[in-house]
């Protein structure tokens, strides 16, 4: 089993996952509650990567972060090094391919927040930024455990994308799902069994948290 690929997976994963919580909980926010009319172009762009395929986005992804774009060019001057085929590279396709897994649930459970509830904390003189903090956040809690719960699996099970992007460098950019295929591309069917089931265990397991963590957090907070 490829623990270092392994260990790099998971590293990615929580990485992501922390970035798409800081990014995805405000743009939910604004999804949610915005008036703006032409916010279904943002919806569309936000769900992009649910229906672009992987290699189209990292195809996108390389142009836009080669030495030669702005973005390469910008971190080139300030690191010395490159996006393409680094691990920081990496993160920022994943927090891109898996964006809809985080800011998709947490929307909907934002919406399912009763309005009233809100509409009574600005009433008592709250700000908005306070009513969401002590309103909107506990009241959504198990919306935003299920993206931050699929936003981890999804990045775990990545291929395309980190193919694309960071290519095959071991210690670097070769995740637990390019060990894999590297396994059966050498016929080690043994190696690529255990870690497949590693995988799916790990799969299980966090799915498996992800509901019995709603069960237990809608018991404190039922709804009527």
């Amino acid at each position: 089993m490829d623990w270092q690929a392994i260990w790099l997976s998971v590293r990615l994963a929580a990485s992501t996952t922390a970035i798409l919580l800081a990014l995805g909980l405000p743009i939910a926010y604004w999804l949610t509650f915005s008036p703006r009319r032409w916010k279904f172009l943002v919806e569309a762009l936000v769900a992009l990567p649910l229906v672009l395929p992987p290699t189209v986005l990292g195809f996108y992804l390389l142009l836009a972060m080669g030495p030669r774009s702005p973005l390469g060019a910008l971190y080139a001057r300030l690191t010395g090094g490159m996006l393409p085929f680094s691990f920081q590279g990496l993160l920022l396709a994943s927090v891109l391919y898996s964006f809809p897994f985080t800011v998709q649930p947490v929307a909907a459970a934002f919406a399912g927040v009763d309005r009233k509830l809100i509409e009574a904390s600005w009433c008592l003189g709250v700000s908005r930024a306070a009513t969401f903090r002590r309103v909107v956040v506990p009241l959504s809690l198990p919306g935003i455990a299920t993206g931050a719960i699929l936003s981890f699996a999804h990045t775990l099970g990545e291929f395309g994308v980190v193919l694309m992007v960071g290519g095959n460098i071991s210690g670097v950019t070769r995740t637990v799902s390019i060990s894999i295929y590297d396994s059966v591309q050498a016929l080690n069917y043994g190696a690529a069994w255990a870690t497949s089931l590693f995988l799916l265990c790990v799969s299980f397991t966090v799915l498996a948290l992800t509901y019995a963590l709603q069960r237990r957090i809608w018991a404190v907070w039922p709804i009527n």
